[in-house]
């Protein structure tokens, strides 16, 4: 763990350091305490309580209650991206601690490693490397598939979702969305809406998932739901790895229930290295929750964080857009 000078605030960053422009504007202004990645939360409430944090900015490891209640000068907590489901929303609403997101700051970087790793996917390309790398000339056996006029599935219909649908729209596709929460008016025009989570999967060649993981979306794509899928279709998720039952996965990619899948987030985060979906050589692509990880994505979401950090320590009004619980200021 290190602490670098800074001024009278002192604010706990968990996981790697900021971008070098936002590590300088906290230490402008506070001390920065920065502790390794996926720290358990006894670790981290042990750091937040002996330094008594002002402010905690979230990039790994869970955000629990202890954690919360450790420091008795906390007045913020702010996630270093857009999801929350490492974090105890409510608990932090019970002790009046506004959690604020960087909503603007990575939708574009996502939306583009989605569209990556359908291409990987369905192109066999990662599975087409390791093999001619061992030898293997397959050029004479090898028959691919066009994602010209397919179908997108997406589940959810957010900024990066909706940004998906931009990138993909000179091939054509058929894009249909299941998100019961966006108003017909929202919906882009050209992707319809689906009234049910079933009819969206019994007719996407490519089903892509964008919602947040929550109580209603844990395992929201388990046995059943993968077995409504065409057995020529493509399963992509770069949202949350809880989304989709892993178990269930492992199955449907054994058994032929669909073509393949894509995934940049799992159940366990890393995921072990026992892990039986390394198994699935052929018909799996996976990379390590990276799809919002480029240069300027990090850049945007690092400045986003310690400015709206600082402006709660320095009092200043609440950015609404970012708020996850507006509760705390009702």
């Amino acid at each position: 763990m290190s602490s670098p000078q800074g001024g009278t605030w002192k604010i706990l960053v968990t996981g790697p350091p900021l971008c070098s422009e936002a590590m300088n504007l906290l230490k402008a202004k506070a001390e920065v305490i920065t502790i390794p990645p996926y720290s358990p939360p006894e670790k981290i409430a042990k750091a937040a309580n002996e330094q008594e944090i002002d402010a905690l900015i979230v990039r790994m490891g869970k955000i629990n209650r202890e954690v919360l209640a450790a420091s008795p000068k906390l007045k913020v907590v702010v996630k270093h991206g857009i999801g929350v489901d490492n974090i105890d929303i409510s608990a932090a609403t019970e002790l009046g601690l506004p959690v604020l997101i960087t909503p603007e700051a990575n939708f574009q970087s996502v939306a583009e490693h989605t569209v990556g790793l359908i291409f990987a996917v369905v192109k066999n390309l990662v599975h087409l490397d390791r093999r001619l790398r061992a030898g293997n000339w397959d050029k004479v056996r090898y028959e691919g598939k066009e994602l010209y006029h397919k179908s997108l599935g997406l589940i959810g219909m957010g900024k990066i979702a909706r940004r998906v649908s931009e990138l993909l729209a000179p091939l054509e596709m058929d894009m249909f969305a299941y998100d019961p929460y966006i108003l017909d008016k929202d919906f882009p025009k050209k992707v319809r809406r689906m009234d049910s989570l079933p009819e969206l999967l019994s007719k996407a060649d490519i089903v892509s998932i964008h919602c947040p993981l929550t109580e209603e979306t844990y395992h929201l794509i388990g046995e059943n739901e993968l077995r409504m899928m065409k057995s020529t279709a493509y399963l992509i998720n770069t949202a949350r790895g809880g989304i989709v039952d892993e178990k269930a996965l492992i199955h449907a990619l054994k058994e032929g229930w669909i073509k393949g899948a894509a995934l940049d987030t799992f159940e366990k985060e890393p995921p072990p290295l026992e892990n039986p979906l390394w198994k699935q050589t052929q018909n799996l692509v996976v990379t390590p929750h990276i799809g919002g990880a480029t240069t300027e994505s990090l850049t945007r979401m690092g400045i986003a964080a310690a400015e709206m950090a600082l402006s709660i320590l320095e009092g200043k009004e609440i950015n609404r857009k970012a708020l996850v619980n507006p509760s705390v200021i009702q």
